[in-house]
């Protein structure tokens, strides 16, 4: 089978159409946007969060109007929903940080509150903390797809192949998934990308009456931010990338999925270890090594029977759910004890855990936002058949058995007809040397190999930190005095180290 969509011509009448190369994108703002002499954001109106709860009481929230179409500033609008806690002291307030959010697919309201609580105080005096819902997600007109019950299943939205190795039902779930997406409204949809996320972003920054903006970008939020400091980088100031992927322009998010395969085996041997640790009282094996052959024998075992499991989408535990539990706990020590939990439930025949399953209502969006972006941004997912992805997957499952070729694995975006409409950026050395990012040494989702890729793309414009910890994220969230001490001197100062640096545990 050969996977196709038809051929669309970035031309003029296109939504979002930008000059053609993406490496004159280094030193002006994008051209038809800014020909078309948009006029300026009005100040943002601050007012209570209603309806949010476990915020900060200082916490405020405000709306700015974007163009749907930044091509057409005159055309239709959305409201983009932003939140700050001001300065904590104002006679040592500097400028805005902005958290921006992680995902793609994330919404960001709540993060001055809950990333804000994690910041020294002197960073909380220097700056207001100021994030927002990016288009598509959240209160910023949110997206989505209507998507059954059934197909918000972590397992049937990452493509595990069938234990067989089998790649047919993920063929049939992501033409099912791009099918439905465009049935429904697109108005919106169509239009959520990383560039798009620049735009919206550099309107906020002019909303807050700042020529500059200090950001902390998270993730995704680090691709995001890439893209914000090459499409304005005469608008950034003190710009922290925390954990980020491989920019490459060609590839994007299915890089990423990709590195999955990668970060996991990073990532793995800090469990095993945690496991067979003779203080744990979840010890799971005698040795280290032990651990790795007991969870693939476990998982092979629930591929041939699986487990019921009232309450969890799909109701049952399987070998890809297990799986796919295991790469979800890689993001944090503090989730090894649950995952534990769960092997030895399954593994002796003791009552399962209850699941932790996300509403359906929080999923629609946060899919239909993640899958809009990461096909909006980048063509490279469409031009491969069954056969490709046939042989990509039986070589990972050879050679990572972990994640059994989940991460080379056709996603959606093979059928989607929405996007791109525009050359993705390359993130290159030309622009202000004002960028700190700081990297897990053991990252699931962001391996090091690819944030090395980020870094190598900036050049002298950044310098990088890597923390000797096992996660995602890295600044104020794995207590690395070394790591969360640059990164705040940065901030406070604009000071970095001479040349990349390493923090010990």
């Amino acid at each position: 089978m050969t996977i196709t969509r038809p051929f669309r011509h970035p031309a003029v009448t296109v939504a979002l159409t930008l000059p053609a190369l993406a490496t004159a994108l280094v030193a002006l703002p994008p051209g038809p946007a800014a020909a078309a002499a948009p006029a300026r954001a009005t100040a943002i109106q601050w007012g209570p969060c209603t309806g949010m709860s476990g915020l900060d009481p200082r916490q405020q929230c405000g709306t700015v109007s974007v163009p749907l179409d930044h091509a057409d500033p005159s055309g239709p609008r959305i409201d983009l929903a932003v939140s700050r806690i001001a300065s904590e002291k104002p006679a040592a307030r500097r400028g805005t940080l902005l958290i921006i959010p992680g995902g793609p697919g994330n919404a960001g309201l709540h993060e001055p509150s809950r990333r804000g609580r994690q910041l020294p105080q002197s960073v909380r005096d220097a700056y207001d903390v100021v994030s927002f819902d990016p288009r598509g997600t959240g209160r910023s007109a949110p997206v989505s797809c209507e998507l059954p019950h059934e197909d918000l299943a972590m397992e049937r939205l990452r493509p595990w192949p069938a234990a067989d190795g089998s790649i047919d039902a993920p063929m049939a779930t992501a033409r099912r998934l791009a099918d439905t997406c465009e049935a429904g409204d697109t108005t919106v949809l169509r239009t959520v990308s990383t560039r798009n996320e620049a735009r919206d972003i550099d309107r906020i920054r002019e909303a807050l009456g700042e020529r500059k903006l200090s950001a902390w970008g998270v993730s995704y939020g680090t691709y995001a931010g890439a893209v914000y400091a090459q499409m304005f980088p005469h608008r950034t100031d003190r710009w922290v990338l925390d954990s980020s992927g491989d920019p490459d322009p060609e590839r994007v998010a299915r890089g990423w999925l990709a590195n999955y395969a990668v970060g996991v085996e990073d990532a793995f041997p800090d469990f095993a270890a945690w496991a067979a640790d003779p203080a744990n009282p979840d010890r799971l094996a005698e040795r280290a090594e032990d651990v790795r052959p007991m969870l693939l024998a476990l998982a092979a075992r629930l591929d041939r029977e699986p487990l019921p499991w009232p309450g969890a989408n799909p109701e049952e535990l399987n070998g890809n759910v297990l799986r796919q539990t295991l790469l979800d706990s890689l993001y944090s020590a503090k989730r090894f004890p649950a995952l534990a939990a769960l092997i030895t439930a399954a593994r002796d025949g003791g009552p399962l855990p209850a699941p932790n399953t996300p509403p359906d209502g929080a999923m629609q969006n946060t899919v239909a936002a993640s899958l809009a972006t990461i096909c909006n941004d980048v063509d490279a997912w469409s031009g491969d058949g069954q056969a490709v992805y046939e042989k990509d997957v039986a070589d990972s499952r050879a050679r990572h058995p972990l994640t059994a070729g989940m991460p080379v694995n056709v996603m959606p975006c093979a059928f989607w007809d929405l996007g791109p409409t525009e050359p993705t950026t390359r993130i290159t050395p030309h622009g202000p040397s004002n960028v700190l990012m700081i990297q897990n040494a053991r990252d699931v989702s962001t391996p090091l190999a690819g944030a090395r890729k980020m870094r190598g793309a900036f050049g002298d414009r950044a310098r990088m930190v890597v923390v000797d910890a096992v996660g995602h994220a890295a600044y104020v969230d794995n207590g690395n005095a070394c790591g969360d001490a640059k990164v705040t001197r940065f901030l406070l100062t604009g000071e970095r180290p001479a040349r990349d640096a390493y923090c010990a545990a």
